[in-house]
């Protein structure tokens, strides 16, 4: 009968182990996965402005392929205040962005070689095909709420990082 008890409790001990070290390894490797975005399944990450010293943070879904970056925020019906999509420009180059089918107004944030703004295209308007141009060579496009860049003062020159 010990030997018995003895067996229960060892298997029991093994069993715990074993759950602890299966769980350990599925939240690790959870933790080294991207984070995705809900509806466009981008993979989606930090970023920073710093305006005067202020460091303005956003959660930015990225849009690296062609497919994603000519879909980009196409037929979406809102957005949070803190979120955005970046389109990385490899290599850069003078970058143009349009609204077509895009329902909800956008800053268009044209980043420069030296990750600091070049020029916004402010409050882009809906579903417009006004090609809305970066006034210089472009490593990055930030697409952010209509009026949000200007609510927290945001603007050429200001620092980007990501």
């Amino acid at each position: 009968m010990r030997t018995g008890l003895a067996a229960v409790a060892l298997a029991g001990a093994l069993a715990a182990c074993s759950s602890s070290a299966t769980d350990g390894t599925a939240a690790s490797v959870a933790a080294t996965e991207p984070a995705r975005h809900p509806v466009s399944g981008l993979q989606v990450i930090p970023l920073a402005v710093t305006h005067d010293g202020k460091r303005h943070e956003f959660r930015v879904e990225v849009a690296r392929s062609a497919f994603e970056q000519a879909k980009g925020l196409m037929f979406r019906t809102g957005m949070g205040g803190d979120e955005g999509m970046l389109f990385p420009m490899e290599p850069p180059r003078k970058a143009s962005f349009w609204m077509k089918n895009t329902v909800i107004p956008l800053d268009i944030i044209f980043v420069g070689t030296d990750r600091r703004i070049i020029n916004i295209a402010a409050n882009a308007v809906p579903y417009s095909e006004e090609n809305l141009e970066a006034q210089g060579q472009t490593l990055a496009v930030l697409e952010l709420n209509g009026g949000r860049a200007a609510e927290l003062g945001i603007g050429p020159g200001d620092k980007v990082e990501w």
